[in-house]
């Protein structure tokens, strides 16, 4: 990448700057959390778990559907969660946990679009019989704005509680060679002006990285942002994931 620092990086929290050479640029950001299906714990009356070693409790077992990390992103971050949560050495590691999810009846989908849509129980149109799924804090707006009639209320919830949600950041990068390094630059940003900001969510169903842009009333209403996401370091994933993947293969799938 040519490294490039956008004047209106001025105006961007400090927690989004994860390069300090400027490579890239961080343009938006999700959160990959646990959603639920509200009618169901309302009509079972059972009560939302907590925290990640909630799932492997009696009361949740069959509950679940997660994706497979090693070919699906949210699947990788909820990985990268449960790592973080419980660490990789001691007496309960994090492949313990994943050992007591398969024993509560843990469902594994290959992808997202199979555990939200075919698997989980809260999405329109669904057939499914899981009432808990890993997804995006962006979800719930997404089934209201979506829905013909838009409900008043949504019908899937996010739990954001601390240690459950893993925060992701999208870039924006130059790349070396370009002959329109000059019209690159102000791609980014335009990328990062409050109108390109403000039409990222109902776009992409992701959250500007601009303080200054507004949110549209369905995330307002509908999205939480985790108060404490998850953040692994770059360097740490970079040097363990696959590893860390093939652990996770050998303890899960074999």
């Amino acid at each position: 990448f040519v490294p490039y620092e956008s004047p209106l990086l001025a105006d961007i929290p400090d927690e989004f700057k994860l390069d300090p050479e400027f490579r890239v640029t961080p343009i938006d950001y999700g959160d990959v959390a646990l959603n639920y299906d509200v009618a169901y714990f309302e009509a079972n009356e059972l009560p939302l778990p907590e925290s990640l070693a909630d799932l492997t409790k009696p009361e949740y077992r069959g509950l679940l559907v997660v994706q497979n990390p090693t070919i699906s992103s949210p699947g990788l971050a909820f990985l990268l969660t449960t790592i973080d949560q419980f660490g990789t050495e001691g007496d309960y590691t994090y492949l313990d946990f994943w050992q007591d999810l398969i024993a509560n009846d843990v469902y594994i989908s290959d992808d997202w679009t199979d555990a939200y849509y075919t698997q989980f129980s809260g999405s329109a149109g669904s057939q499914g019989t899981r009432p808990l799924v890993v997804s995006y804090a962006s979800s719930p707006p997404a089934e209201v704005y979506f829905a013909d009639p838009q409900p008043q209320t949504a019908p899937t919830g996010t739990i954001v509680s601390d240690g459950t949600a893993f925060r992701q950041i999208e870039f924006a990068g130059i790349l070396r060679g370009t002959q329109n390094e000059t019209a690159a630059q102000q791609l980014i940003d335009f990328m990062l002006s409050v109108s390109f900001q403000e039409d990222v969510p109902l776009q992409m169903f992701v959250f500007p990285v601009n303080p200054e842009a507004a949110l549209p009333d369905v995330f307002v209403e509908f999205a939480r942002i985790p108060e404490n996401p998850v953040v692994l370091n770059i360097d740490e994933i970079n040097q363990n994931r696959e590893a860390w993947l093939q652990a996770w293969t050998e303890t899960v799938l074999r």
